[in-house]
This record gives structure tokens, sequence and C-alpha cells, in this order.
């Protein structure tokens, strides 16, 4: 499209652009700013990227508020348009050029369906789908193949399950989620009581809910608790490999990366970031706001906005001049040892 098309469908972030000659460029897609192509829209977020512009093939380019910036892609024939946010300009723009595949509203002929199933208008049910007892589906959702709904969930409003996710029995998902394929919704916790003569399994009777606009990535697990329930607060997303343990309460706004793990009972306040690989321990409360940098290893409770790193988990300014004198361990064992001798 036009790059004055894409001015005006973006302009209420625009705060500026660049001369209107430019305006009349073809843009065909975008691309990273080091891998884009001739006729491609790109970003850049600060100027510690600015080296980019040099580099670039891209035809137009979102920038920050920065006149160096600015005065530099005109210099190379690049028109651009500033923001105060050009990563989330930059994803709005992607919307502009790709839509998620969304098929048409069908029920496919092989999917079963049980005759207590109540399903909503405008629904697509593709092949091989079970749906069992006292199931219900909600106006325009998409159930993609092979998955295998158990009885008495409740899905949601144009909410979107991929191909090979399962959803276990009395989850509740609301509208606009979006499972990825091979996560498991729902599943028995691990719950297990040691006795004199073996573990005794504690039924998982609890309910697992996730509310509105939750997404959970492929192979994720999210149990549900012997009682009460497992719940994923409002917009919270969640990446792959994800293990969500049984009675855990996560907020809304929430960010959970790739592997990490929570054991039973945790509590997460909203707007929490957990990075990869994560892990914490079970009945772990973390406050509003809080960020585990990846590999923490959370083992007691984090305040609301406090960072946190290493394993155990510190405050992230502490665990930087642990490390810096982490790398240095043997040069300073070497000095112990000088030391040592020449005190004998």
């Amino acid at each position: 499209m036009k790059f004055s098309k894409i001015l005006h469908l973006l302009g209420d972030s625009v705060t500026e652009n660049s001369p209107k000659p430019d305006q009349d460029l073809e843009i065909t897609g975008v691309a990273a700013i080091d891998a884009a192509p001739s006729g491609t829209l790109s970003y850049i977020e600060s100027s510690k990227f600015a080296v980019l512009l040099n580099s670039t093939g891209a035809s137009a380019v979102i920038l920050p508020p920065d006149e160096k910036l600015q005065s530099q892609a005109t210099e190379k024939g690049i028109a651009w348009l500033t923001t105060n946010e050009p990563k989330l300009l930059f994803a709005r723009a992607v919307s502009l050029f790709y839509q998620p595949y969304r098929p048409s509203p069908e029920i496919h002929p092989s999917a079963v369906i049980h005759p207590t199933a109540n399903i909503g208008n405008d629904v697509y049910i593709g092949a091989h789908v079970v749906i069992s007892p006292d199931v219900e589906i909600g106006n325009h959702a998409v159930i993609h193949p092979n998955v295998v709904i158990y009885p008495q969930a409740k899905i949601g409003d144009r909410t979107t399950l991929h191909a090979n996710c399962t959803i276990h029995e009395r989850t509740q998902i609301g509208a606009d989620c979006v499972i990825h394929s091979g996560a498991v919704i729902g599943a028995e916790g691990f719950g297990f009581v040691p006795t004199r003569t073996g573990w005794l399994k504690m039924e998982q009777s609890g309910y697992t809910v996730l509310e509105d606009g939750v997404e959970v990535g492929c192979n994720t697990a999210i149990d549900r608790p012997a009682v009460g329930e497992t719940r994923v607060g409002k917009n919270t997303k969640i990446d792959n490999l994800v293990q969500i343990g049984h009675g855990s309460q996560i907020g809304s706004g929430c960010a959970i990366a790739g592997q990490a793990g929570m054991a039973g009972g945790v509590k997460l306040g909203n707007r929490v970031i957990l990075a990869g690989q994560v892990g914490i321990a079970n009945q772990v409360k973390i406050g509003d706001g809080a960020i585990a940098s990846a590999q923490s290893g959370v083992h007691s409770d984090i305040a609301p906005g406090e960072i946190v790193s290493g394993s155990p988990a510190i405050p992230h300014k502490l665990y930087l001049k642990v490390a810096a004198i982490y790398r240095r361990l043997p040069e300073i064992y070497q000095n112990l040892k000088q030391l040592q001798r020449t005190i004998n």
C-alpha cells in the first residue's frame, strides 16, 4: 500500500512524518531493520541502532523523536515517521499487511459433538474435534482439528483453540482467548499424599479459569487443583512450555516467558513479568509489577515492583555486584593463597 495510506491508518499515533513526496512510496511489506529489502517498512527504537540506518534497504522507517535520526534517514532517502513508541507502532503496521488465518464458520462432518453440547453462532469446528457432554462453545469461536474438549468445559466468544490442544473437564475459558497447539488446560494437578505404603492420589476436583484475552503458548500446561481453582487473569500472555501448578493465581496483564515453571499455590500480582526458565517454589507470592529475570529461582515472596535475579533470587542490583565478583573468583582465590603463604 502507499506510504500515505499507512500514515492515514496509523495517524493517531504519528507525531511527525517526512516530506510529502515520500508519502507516494509503494510499501510492499514489513521487515526487520537489519534484513529489510527495498519497498519495506521497518523501525528502530533508539539512537543505539542508528548505524543500521546506513545499511538497511528499507524504503521507510518508524523512528523515535530524534532529529539526528530523522536527518540521517532523509539523507539516505528513506521515508520516515516518528512516534514515542516505535515498536508499538510497528506492531500495528504489521497487522496492516498480515492477518492470522481464520476459517469461515462450519462444522466438519468428522467432528464428534455430544448432543448435550451447546454450540454458539458462527462457530468453526475442524476435522476430528471431540466435544464432550455439557460443553458450552461461545459465538464465533474457532476450534481447529483434533482438539479434545472434556465434559462441562466452557469456551468464550471469539476464542481460538489451535490444533491438538486439550481442554479438560470444568475448565472455563473466557472471550478472545487463544490456546496454541499442544497446550493442556485443566489437567490434574500433581497431588499425592505420602503414606507408609506409598503415595495416595488426591483427586483434583477443582476448576481452571482463564479470563478474557488470555493467550497460552504451545505445549504449556495449566493444572487444576484438588479444591478451589487455578486462575489466570485478564490479558495475561503465556509463552510455550510453561508449567502453572495447581491452585496458582495469576493476575491480569502478566507476561510469562518460555520454560518458566511454578509450583502449586503460587500467587502473581498484576503486570508481573517472568523471563525464560524462571522457577517459583510452592506458595510464593509475587507483588504487582515485579520482574524475575531469566533463570531466577524464586523461593520467597517478592515485593511489588521489585526486580530479582539469580538462584536463589536476590535484588537485581545486588545480583550484578555478585556476578562481577563471581567472574573474579579464580583471581581472588589465588590472591588468598598468596596471602596465606605470606602470613605463614
